[in-house]
């Protein structure tokens, strides 16, 4: 498997999300990611450090320049805790919880951002602003109410689909209501 590739698909998929998701500084983008997946192999099968180290690479590239917090789904073996930095879980008022991950008992891409952030936590729930699915690891329950498919060119990541969201403020009211456009 080449490192670099997995790093290019990633960068290019993050930056395809954000074109239209319009996140802002401080916003948070969830990922969930099998790595097993990634490397051709069934979910939870195949754990790899060195895939997560890629794809890890690529998102932050993205992602830590435009001050955007990257959050870490965990697999089902940590109820799919979100691994993020401590100053993103106090900005958003997320409670941590007392939990490491490691590759088999929370994931290689979890394990791999706790080992790279400043100053990682856990947490059992988010709301993220948009988010990126590699590997069908069901990133849903971490995004905010309103979730809007993103259709991206880069359609997969390594051997694994990857599915996207961005998340959008409620339309609330009736048939007088009117709406602001750059919210949809």
């Amino acid at each position: 498997m080449d490192w670099n590739t997995l790093e290019a698909q990633t960068r290019q998929a993050v930056l395809e999300v954000l074109e239209q998701a319009k996140l802002r500084d401080g916003d948070v983008f969830v990922i969930g990611c099998s790595t097993s997946e990634v490397g051709g192999e069934k979910i939870g099968s195949a754990s790899s450090m060195d895939i997560a180290g890629a794809i890890y690479r690529g998102a932050q590239q993205v992602l830590q320049p435009r001050g955007i917090y990257l959050a870490a789904q965990c697999c089902e073996h940590l109820n799919r805790a979100i691994i993020l930095e401590h100053e993103a879980a106090e900005a958003y008022d997320w409670e941590p919880v007392n939990v490491l991950p490691q590759p088999k008992a929370g994931g290689s891409f979890a394990t791999t951002c706790w080992q790279n952030f400043t100053e990682p936590v856990a947490v059992e729930h988010i709301r993220a602003h948009a988010g990126m699915d590699i590997g069908s690891t069901l990133i849903g329950m971490h995004l905010r109410e309103v979730a809007v498919p993103v259709r991206i060119a880069q359609k997969t990541i390594g051997e694994a689909p990857v599915v996207c969201a961005r998340t959008r403020l409620k339309c609330i009211g009736g048939v007088r209501a009117h709406y602001q456009e750059d919210h949809l």
